[in-house]
């Protein structure tokens, strides 16, 4: 199964922007759109967990692209592409130094927006790194939970019991088991907490994907089943 990565295009030309993000929809990708500084970071904080990347422009009216660029380093490592008429070395340098991942100098051909684009995404292991079962998708790197593609958003607990199951499909895991993996050793609580958080779990998954069964007595099992039904 393949899922849409979501990228933030940020470009305060609109001609560029809208045919920068109708391409890049060609390709596969579902798009963002920011055309200023102020605009960018609303929308990055508005979806900070969904987005893969960043294409943001350096001359942008109000904040400018490096210090979108430094602020949004203070809060996330997403991959940030940098688009710039100045091809100076110093330009390049500072953007690196703020925390760029790659640097592409306009006039530019969307051929090299999609080669940029694609290569900055395998090196940071958006490609090839998921695990899957039926219609669930993590994508490892991100730590990201995708629903038959559709992005859901989960807690940290939440998407650390939720591949704790799914690495451990067909068998029949002990609350005290599911305690240790997902809360720690020295974790000092009940396993009743393992039961709530299945409840919220199940509850984001829906009964699309309601793959957890409970075990009476034991705990529980995660079974892709084609049905779907669950206890």
């Amino acid at each position: 199964m393949h899922y849409k990565k979501t990228l933030l295009v940020v470009e305060d030309e609109e001609k560029l922007l809208r045919t920068l993000s109708d391409f890049l929809i060609l390709q596969g990708y579902e798009i963002l759109q920011a055309a200023d500084g102020q605009s960018a970071l609303d929308t990055f904080y508005g979806h900070m967990n969904k987005i893969d990347l960043i294409l943001l422009d350096i001359m942008l009216p109000g904040i400018s692209g490096n210090e979108v660029l430094k602020e949004i380093r203070k809060n996330s490592q997403v991959p940030v592409i940098m688009l710039t008429a100045n091809s100076s070395v110093e330009g390049q340098l500072d953007s690196f130094s703020w925390g760029a991942d790659d640097y592409i100098v306009k006039p530019y051909t969307l051929a090299i927006i999609k080669a940029h684009v694609e290569a900055v995404l395998k090196r940071v292991g958006k490609y090839g790194q998921t695990l899957e079962a039926g219609g669930l998708c993590l994508d490892l790197p991100a730590q990201k939970v995708y629903r038959k593609g559709e992005y859901i958003e989960t807690t940290r607990r939440e998407y650390a019991l939720l591949l704790f199951f799914m690495e451990n499909q067909g068998r029949v895991l002990k609350r005290e088991h599911i305690l240790d993996a997902v809360w720690g050793f020295d974790y000092i609580g009940e396993t009743r907490t393992v039961d709530t958080l299945v409840k919220q779990l199940r509850k984001k998954l829906t009964r699309e994907c309601n793959y957890i069964r409970s075990v009476y007595g034991v705990g529980y099992i995660f079974e892709a089943d084609a049905d779907g039904k669950r206890d």
